[in-house]
């Protein structure tokens, strides 16, 4: 089947970058300038895939991508942890000094604000996408522009790296996940799961879970909460464990569906940190 991969941001990003790492060159891709357009076209069947960034070790939980996930029943089947690189590209010709303005995405702008204290001749202006600003530069041949964009952006538009790796943090990486709307086969291979829950407000329900997740052997590697819109002070819980064994996975699997008010598997897939 053709892989038609739905992106936050445009060809060249660093989304583009982990749809590319994933399943190679020989993809479709459809650029969607928010995530609720990406899951917009996962379900109205125009992309089969989907990658989405989840969390950032600056940032922290991308929130509203968990409620997407789970609202829209998606399966997470895949992850990749990137290491994010912000370079300074223009035109090819031109020197930081030929440089007025510097366009790109007001996170990446903000993660680079130090470097531009030593160029107070360039204006910084915020725009929609990193990827997308690369692109309309070289497709409009605008002088005097610079973006800050992934190092792909540049080989795809053919344009010059005036300054490498000018993030402020230099150890700054981002979790994306891989996404669909049909439920996989399930791959015994598979050493990770994502999944949520509710409790109720009993004094110690929360331990009582943790304690089984540590009897079957998991390794709680993330736990995030979210209210439950409906319900005033009522929370889900969205847990990250990796495993060793398919089989004591599925015992604490077993266990949590009886303890919990609601339980859900959002994705089983192999850990990308491996």
């Amino acid at each position: 089947m053709e892989k038609i991969i739905a992106i936050q941001g445009a060809e060249g990003s660093n989304h583009h970058k982990v749809a590319r790492d994933f399943y190679g060159e020989d993809i479709q891709l459809i650029e969607c300038m928010s995530f609720d357009t990406l899951v917009a076209s996962l379900l109205d069947k125009s992309a089969n895939l989907g990658v989405m960034a989840l969390e950032n070790t600056i940032a922290g939980s991308i929130i509203p991508n968990y409620a997407l996930i789970d609202n829209n029943n998606l399966h997470i089947i895949g992850e990749e942890y990137l290491n994010i690189h912000h370079h300074l590209m223009a035109l090819k010709g031109q020197k930081i000094e030929d440089i007025k303005e510097v366009w790109s995405h007001p996170m990446a702008l903000l993660q680079c604000k130090e470097f531009f204290k030593k160029y107070s001749h360039i204006k910084l202006v915020e725009d929609v996408d990193t990827a997308e600003v690369a692109k309309r530069i070289a497709k409009e041949n605008l002088k005097g522009i610079a973006a800050i964009a992934p190092k792909i952006a540049a080989e795809i538009f053919h344009l010059a790296i005036i300054e490498d790796e000018i993030q402020t943090i230099k150890d700054n990486s981002t979790r994306f996940v891989i996404v669909q709307t049909n439920e996989p086969l399930i791959n015994k291979e598979v050493n990770k799961a994502s999944l949520k829950f509710q409790l109720n407000h009993k004094r110690g329900s929360l331990a009582a879970i943790l304690n089984v997740l540590s009897d079957c052997k998991m390794n709680l590697t993330k736990i995030q909460s979210l209210p439950v819109i409906e319900t005033p002070w009522k929370y889900s819980f969205f847990v990250d464990v990796t495993f060793d064994d398919y089989k004591e996975y599925q015992k604490a699997k077993a266990i949590i569906e009886i303890m919990a008010e609601e339980f859900k598997i959002l994705g089983t897939y192999k850990n990308g940190r491996i």
